[in-house]
């Protein structure tokens, strides 16, 4: 699971390109959720707009990459978190996601919900290389 920032930063290279570049050479999965998938398109629309760019994008997610889509993620609250990520977390709980991968502070201070771990691009390639 990736969060909009990290989406985002990859369009301009680092870590966040890598963690997406995975996911396109279909080394990892994508978890995805109605409300995810519109911040994603939001996003790009403000980035791209009128931009050629923004369609090649967004078809990205419907371009059979590895991605998996909850239809009904979790209805979760929790206290002190941001309540524009809490769908990232209810997202990777239905899907049962091994990780989130986000430049988030909020995210990043859990560090873990559930079976769900919280890191960072750059935490995240580490432990991937780590299990090759």
């Amino acid at each position: 699971m990736v969060d909009t920032n990290v989406f985002f930063s990859s369009f301009y290279g680092g870590h966040s390109r890598k963690v997406i570049d995975l996911w396109k050479t279909g080394e990892v999965t994508i978890c995805l959720s109605g409300p995810i998938l519109d911040e994603y398109l939001e996003v790009l629309d403000r980035a791209f707009e009128g931009e050629p760019e923004r369609d090649e994008i967004a078809a990205l997610f419907t371009g059979g990459y590895q991605s998996v889509f909850t239809a009904k993620p979790a209805g979760l609250k929790i206290a002190d978190l941001d309540p524009d990520d809490v769908k990232f977390i209810e997202c990777a709980v239905s899907l049962q996601a091994e990780w989130i991968v986000t430049g988030d502070r909020g995210l990043l201070r859990m560090r873990q919900y559930g079976r769900t771990s919280i890191t960072s691009p750059a935490e995240f390639l580490r432990s991937i290389r780590k299990k090759s």
